[in-house]
């Protein structure tokens, strides 16, 4: 007697099998992130340092530190996007070059706060200080939080000659000389100076 059962296809097999979906959703995944990401290491415009670009001096890498710690990329972005909207408020778009030395690099899409890719010397040391500390002393209608520990803890020297070693073990061209002086040059500096003398650097490659 002949079967009414029709064969099982490939794609019903599939379909049916959560093992065999999942490793294929994960296979296509990973070619496709292949595809895109592994080209860029080889792109000049993607590794190659912006004219005019120097790697942060040890207290501008202890304030981009403290404001990766701080979580301040949750809400400033310091990507501006290739849109005439974009560049009009915040000046010229981001590009590869000027994060080359970023590890990682704060690019994002979340913008609560403004963008601040281009904010170096836009405001005063003085502003910085004042709206770290309490930001609606300057902007009343601001969200975001007072930050006023950061004006009485101390960097951490002695840990920025073991960071810049490892970092310039993926390619930021620090010196012996400038890696032995790092202790020293941010010794009983505030967090609070450090953080603005980060914010003060960004974006000046591109002026």
């Amino acid at each position: 007697m002949a079967s009414n059962t029709a064969p099982v296809t490939g794609h019903q097999r599939i379909e049916t099998s959560n093992f065999l979906m999942i490793v294929l959703v994960l296979l296509t995944v990973l070619v496709g992130g292949v595809v895109e990401i592994v080209p860029l290491f080889f792109q000049r415009s993607t590794t190659q340092a912006a004219p005019g670009l120097k790697p942060y001096t040890p207290l501008q890498l202890a304030g981009r530190d403290i404001y990766v710690r701080e979580g301040c990329y949750n809400c400033h972005s310091q990507m501006i996007r290739p849109l005439l909207a974009e560049t009009l408020r915040y000046g010229h778009y981001s590009t590869a070059g000027e994060f080359v030395y970023d590890h990682p690099f704060q690019w994002g899409s979340k913008r609560t706060g403004p963008d601040l890719a281009r904010v170096g010397t836009k405001y005063s040391d003085d502003w910085h200080r004042i709206h770290l500390n309490n930001p609606r002393d300057l902007v009343p209608e601001s969200n975001m939080p007072a930050y006023p520990w950061l004006a009485k803890n101390l960097v951490g020297a002695e840990v920025m000659p073991a960071h810049m070693a490892g970092l310039r073990k993926v390619g930021v061209p620090y010196t012996d000389e400038q890696i032995a002086k790092s202790t020293e040059e941010v010794k009983g500096k505030t967090e609070l100076e450090a953080v603005i003398a980060f914010l003060q650097v960004l974006g000046l490659s591109l002026r």
